[in-house]
């Protein structure tokens, strides 16, 4: 039995930061409490530290199989270790797609084998993530998927989500939806506005998302299914989402962090680092998008970690793919710009990114609590620290942050009661 104890670290205890220690036995919290002095193998000092339950990121790319160039199982959920993720889902846009059970146990046991994290594993909703044909959802959930998802595209015709809700359904699984209609979308590679216009770039209209969301939460509602929208990006699908959970509709939804930090106003140049999908809203979306976090129509913050190539990235908006990386920047930079800036609260912050996601998708991680899995974090909430690429653990560099200089970096992350990650120096 190894025991490991973290003393002086501050927790967040009825919503305020409280110093207590906490005893790991294995990979199990055995004791929360003040000056404890159990004995153990390995004392952690976390004096001046924020100790937090392990971050939970339900929309991440690893890339693999099909493109390790971008990014690996290892690579990626590194990368989630260093930004305090210790859970996180992996979304199925991968060569070949998790369509079939063979399929999807290969991945779990890849995931498995090369995972620092926990890592959980969406199945698509189609075969391939395109065309009309429902994959055997009832298969793959015997398999061991998380929820279906399509992202990276969204479902275009009524009819294949309508039965794909259904069977969700009555599987009790979660419909987790990309909502892009290809035909509002006009070959565009940034938000149709005034800055589209200025730059000359072709716009996607933030329609394109509403529309989608809007049909969906009807079909939702008349399945009766979990449908949890991804990356929300505009206030009118903020509206729409409101107003349909108002109405007992069955729906949640995610924001990402570089939709909160930015808008179309940050691009002013033809900068593929700040190019993703969905794009960079208007400053009035980006409002709108703080406001349903503290509202609660918005259930939490998911990254999107979205990893491309160096080559890919340096291209011009209008043939560098969509995406940017998100994992290891998400805490300090939200950290930084809303709890240090007093829009937020560290208590609000981590229930977005640790407590609803687990809550809302049944995960056993978000809390700290005795006899849970020992997944926490440490994080440095006082140090002022610039991000560099050279320290980014994935392969993608593709992040607009690099060079802010932030608080809140990670000093420890600890998985099943072993360290995933630790920064340097020691600890």
């Amino acid at each position: 039995m190894t025991k490991r104890l973290i003393k002086n670290g501050q927790c967040l205890i009825d919503g305020r930061l409280q110093v207590r220690d906490i005893l790991i036995e294995n990979d199990q919290i055995k004791m929360i409490g003040e000056h404890l002095n159990e004995p153990a193998d390995q004392i952690i000092n976390a004096q001046g530290l924020f100790v937090s339950p392990g971050l939970v990121d339900v929309h991440v790319h690893l890339r693999e199989p099909g493109q390790t160039d971008k990014e690996t199982v290892k690579t990626g959920s590194l990368a989630a270790a260093h930004g305090g993720y210790t859970t996180i889902a992996a979304m199925p846009n991968v060569l070949p797609t998790p369509d079939t059970p063979a399929r999807m146990r290969d991945m779990l046991a890849l995931n498995k084998r090369d995972g620092a994290v926990h890592i959980l594993q969406y199945a698509t909703i189609t075969t391939d993530r395109g065309g009309d044909e429902i994959v055997d959802m009832a298969a793959l959930k015997d398999a061991g998927a998380f929820a279906f998802s399509n992202d990276g595209n969204g479902v275009q015709t009524a009819g294949t989500m309508y039965q794909a809700m259904k069977q969700a359904a009555q599987l009790n699984m979660a419909v987790v939806a990309h909502a892009e209609d290809d035909s509002l979308t006009y070959g565009g590679v940034m938000h149709e506005g005034a800055v589209s216009q200025q730059l000359g770039l072709p716009g996607i209209p933030s329609v394109s998302e509403t529309a989608q969301v809007a049909r969906d939460v009807a079909l939702a509602a008349a399945t009766g299914v979990h449908y949890h929208v991804c990356h929300v990006s505009s206030a009118a699908t903020v509206q729409v989402i409101r107003a349909a959970k108002a109405a007992g509709v069955n729906v949640t939804c995610e924001v990402s962090p570089h939709h909160l930090l930015l808008s179309d106003q940050n691009i002013i140049t033809d900068n593929a680092m700040l190019k993703m999908n969905p794009p960079l809203g208007s400053e009035t979306d980006r409002q709108a998008l703080i406001s349903g976090l503290l509202d609660g129509t918005i259930d939490m913050i998911a990254t999107d970690h979205a990893p491309h190539t160096d080559a890919e990235k340096a291209q011009s908006m209008l043939k560098a793919p969509f995406g940017i990386t998100g994992s290891e920047t998400a805490f300090e930079m939200l950290y930084t710009r809303f709890v240090a800036d007093g829009k937020f609260s560290l208590a609000q912050l981590i229930n977005w990114m640790a407590v609803k996601p687990a809550q809302i998708f049944n995960v056993e991680a978000g809390s700290l609590r005795v006899n849970n899995t020992a997944d926490l974090a440490l994080f440095d909430l006082t140090t002022p620290h610039t991000i560099s690429r050279d320290e980014f653990l994935s392969k993608g560099h593709n992040s607009p942050f690099i060079g802010e200089q932030v608080m809140g970096q990670t000093v420890r992350t600890i998985v099943d009661g072993q360290d995933a990650f630790v920064s340097q120096p020691v600890i």
